[in-house]
């Protein structure tokens, strides 16, 4: 086909398009653009789920420690704990993660006390619970009796006679930043145990005031007692 002079034109300017690199920079950018917005979006999420998961193991530990040091102070009768001091320990973990965590709208707090009971079995002599999420304890409940101890298998944690093991189990619901596509899993899950401090009267759970008796935080209710009082 003869090159005329209508078709001469079009054609050098699509060669002399083809020898143009002035907009090659931009098309790459566009092409690579979405890739890197996604793995930035991707290392926040990522850091944003790490801090949570370790603020959430950090909160079961400082919940454990504090439920082994809590009790009146006696020099004569051994430590008495009250209802009380459960709804102190449960609403200062609240205080402690904050409003942005909100633990116990979007998870559940479960604190066991394991002791051996008189037929030199380790059960749970009690348990209290707070929090929305409707999960159970993954190791046992009120009054079961644990043959192996309390904990996952291979790694769990038994009482010594006359003492006391407060285990704490907190599972939460992780709220995305970005989108849960780019997680594994929301649900994180922690636990920790301290072996009780002081020595602790362990024949029940005591009322201060029995005739103003404190709230009992039993684990039948999946509820935010301290909603009204939170910030």
């Amino acid at each position: 086909m003869p090159v005329t002079r209508a078709t001469a034109r079009p054609i050098a300017r699509l060669r002399r398009l083809g020898r143009d690199r002035r907009g090659v920079a931009m098309v790459e950018a566009a092409l690579i653009l979405p890739f890197f917005l996604g793995f930035g979006l991707w290392g926040i999420e990522l850091a944003n789920y790490s801090l949570t998961t370790m603020k959430v193991g950090q909160l079961a530990v400082h919940l454990a420690d504090n439920a082994s040091r809590i009790g009146d102070v006696s020099t004569i009768d051994n430590r008495k704990i009250t209802e009380g001091d459960i709804d102190d320990l449960l609403l200062g973990a609240a205080l402690q993660a904050g409003q942005r965590m909100n633990i116990y709208e979007k998870g559940r707090v479960i604190v066991s006390s394991l002791e051996v009971d008189p037929s030199n079995r380790q059960y749970i002599h009690w348990q209290r619970c707070m929090g929305k999420k409707t999960v159970t304890s993954s190791y046992g409940v009120q009054g079961a009796v644990l043959p192996n101890g309390m904990g996952p298998t291979g790694r769990e944690v038994i009482a010594l006679p006359g003492e006391a093991v407060i285990f704490v189990e907190f599972q939460y619901d992780y709220q995305p930043l970005v989108s849960s596509k780019l997680i594994a899993s929301t649900a994180i899950k922690s636990i920790a145990s301290f072996t009780v401090r002081n020595s602790r009267d362990l024949s029940q759970i005591y009322q201060a005031d029995p005739s103003a008796p404190a709230p009992v935080y039993t684990c039948g209710t999946y509820t935010n007692a301290f909603a009204n009082q939170l910030f």
